[in-house]
């Protein structure tokens, strides 16, 4: 099934973090993970906005389906790799809601942070995906991207003031 051609992939506006924020939260469900804490939109305002002071560093693409509903959301932003040398789009998440999956919005969206890593000048997209989310794994198989066996870790940091 192919995605009606008025679905489109569009940067996210301002407007969209409350309904963003949910499709996180409901992300984070489909992956087990600890929900979003409240107040999320407001966190990623000036994330993807930016600040009076500096541009926003996440990008934030949502599919938009004919009917003005946000049914996805992808975010990325620029990030480094050593051993390369050289700089890379990561994409953080990539979310479709369960009843909006197989209507040809994923490969949209994969086009879309193409578009987003060649604009920058960016030659690779990276990211990953838990082990046993095997509908996503085909995905990118099917999109001929590769992967590596690796484990994430997070280490809590207690922020200093002065």
């Amino acid at each position: 099934m192919s995605a009606a051609p008025a679905a489109r992939i569009r940067h996210a506006r301002r407007e969209d973090l409350d309904r963003v924020a949910e499709l996180a939260a409901e992300h984070a469900a489909y992956e087990k993970a600890t929900p979003p804490a409240p107040g999320l939109a407001r966190r990623l305002e000036p994330l993807i906005f930016g600040a009076p002071d500096a541009p926003g560093r996440l990008r934030c693409l949502v599919a938009e389906l004919p009917d003005g509903r946000l049914v996805g959301y992808a975010t990325c932003a620029p990030e480094l790799s050593t051993w390369d040398g050289a700089e890379y789009l990561h994409m953080d998440c990539l979310y479709l809601a369960a009843t909006e999956r197989g209507l040809g919005l994923g490969p949209l969206f994969m086009a879309a942070l193409r578009e987003e890593a060649s604009s920058l000048g960016l030659t690779e997209i990276q990211w990953q995906t838990p082990t046993w989310n095997e509908g996503a794994i085909r995905f990118y198989d099917r999109l001929g991207a590769t992967s590596k066996q690796k484990l994430r870790y997070s280490l809590a940091v207690e922020p200093t003031t002065g």
